[in-house]
């Protein structure tokens, strides 16, 4: 039986193809050259406390729809206006996503000074490609859908283009693998993406094994303050989180108790 993962790739693969079939590599070629550059993803995330990475997303194939009233650019000016180190927005449609979220995020200028990241299944050039061409200063990479040779590559392409990528991991070897293909910036996924059990335990047990001189950010399953102490002592720099963010009642406080940032005057 293939896993929640498995088809999520298999239907990528399918839009890929209608993808490059509608705008040709030269046309994101023309777009990626009329884009600003982006801005310093891993710089961003460094500082004296863990930063926070905060995710645009409508739904979850685990959970279904978890917000109805959902506006990427108001939820990117809260987040950016709130002390979100940088933005990431889900393109995928299996969460409801869409490339022209991005787009519509980066140029009304609502995410102000912070680097967005295009989260989405990438695995060929032309969708890296594509993520400096709707706007992204920096994209998602899973270990788990990709040969070494594929993430080498694919590391190798976004450095031409400006883009430091989050190498997602969720053991040990993946971790190896990573490292060894140059990322820079490596995730942790508390979520098994195979069967979406998560368990921020992942986090505890694989920190240690990545070396000093990378960035560390913990992924899924971190809504609290609490949640970022018990982290804090790993090394992580930075926590990305989504659903905790889009379902609270008050999106503002809620990014607020996990930037420290203060109440807007």
């Amino acid at each position: 039986m293939p896993s929640i993962l498995d088809r999520i790739v298999a239907k990528k693969r399918e839009e890929l193809a209608a993808s490059m079939a509608a705008v040709p590599l030269s046309a994101l070629q023309d777009a990626i050259a009329a884009r600003p550059l982006p801005l310093d993803f891993p710089a961003a995330l460094r500082g004296d406390r863990i930063r926070l990475i905060a995710e645009i997303k409508k739904a979850s194939p685990s959970k279904g729809l978890l917000r109805e009233d959902f506006h990427p650019t108001e939820l990117a000016a809260t987040y950016s206006g709130n002390g979100a180190a940088a933005i990431s927005v889900i393109t995928d449609g299996h969460f409801l996503g869409a490339p022209s979220h991005l787009t519509s995020v980066k140029e009304s200028g609502a995410s102000g000074s912070v680097p967005v990241l295009r989260k989405d299944f990438l695995f060929d050039p032309y969708q890296v490609c594509e993520a400096r061409a709707i706007g992204a200063d920096t994209f998602l990479l899973i270990v788990d859908i990709l040969s070494p040779s594929q993430l080498s590559e694919l590391i190798h392409l976004g450095s031409e283009l400006g883009m430091t990528p989050l190498v997602e991991t969720h053991d040990a070897e993946e971790i190896a693998t990573a490292v060894k293909a140059g990322a820079e910036v490596i995730g942790i996924n508390n979520r098994d993406l195979h069967t979406f059990v998560t368990d921020l335990a992942t986090t505890e047990s694989l920190a240690p094994l990545i070396p000093a001189d990378k960035v560390i950010v913990s992924e899924s399953g971190i809504s609290t303050p609490q949640d970022l102490a018990r982290l804090e002592p790993l090394g992580v720099h930075a926590v990305l989180v989504g659903e905790a963010l889009v379902t609270a009642a008050d999106t503002a406080a809620k990014v607020r108790s996990l930037t420290g940032a203060p109440v807007p005057v």
